[in-house]
C-alpha cells in the first residue's frame, strides 16, 4: 500500500494494462459480454455500410459501444457485491437488478437508434 503514486506516462501505461486486464477478465467470465462483443463486431461494418452520413455511422457504432461500457460497469457492480458477501440481501439484489436494467436499456437504445436511422424515409 505504500507504493508511490505513478504519474505521467508511467500512470498511463499501468492504467492501460489494468484496463486490458479488466476487459480480458470480463470477456473470459461473462457470456453476455462475449455475445455483446460479437454484436459490436458485426454492427461496425453494418453501420459503415448502412449509415449514409458520418454522423449516422458514428451514432450507430456509439450505441452498440455503449452496451459494452454498461455491461463492463454492470460486471464491476456484481463483482463488488459478490466480494462483500454471498448471502442474500435486498440492497445487493437491488444493485444487481439496477445494473441489469441498465444493460437492458442500453440494448433498447441500440434498437431505437438503429430503427430510426434505418427506417428513415428521405
Amino acid at each position: 500500500m505504500n507504493e508511490q503514486k505513478k504519474s505521467g506516462l508511467s500512470h498511463l501505461i499501468h492504467a492501460t494494462r489494468w484496463s486490458f486486464a479488466g476487459f480480458k477478465a470480463t470477456l473470459k467470465d461473462e457470456s453476455a459480454f462475449r455475445q455483446e462483443c460479437f454484436l459490436f463486431l458485426v454492427a461496425i461494418p453494418l453501420a459503415i455500410y448502412w449509415g449514409e452520413t458520418g454522423l449516422e455511422k458514428a451514432v450507430m457504432i456509439a450505441s452498440v459501444f455503449l452496451v459494452l461500457i454498461v455491461e463492463l460497469l454492470n460486471t464491476a457492480v456484481e463483482a463488488a457485491i459478490d466480494r462483500i458477501g454471498e448471502e442474500r440481501h435486498s440492497l445487493s439484489g437491488k444493485a444487481k437488478d439496477a445494473g441489469s436494467a441498465a444493460v437492458m436499456l442500453s440494448l433498447i437504445n441500440v434498437i431505437v437508434v438503429w430503427g430510426l436511422i434505418l427506417g428513415r424515409s428521405d
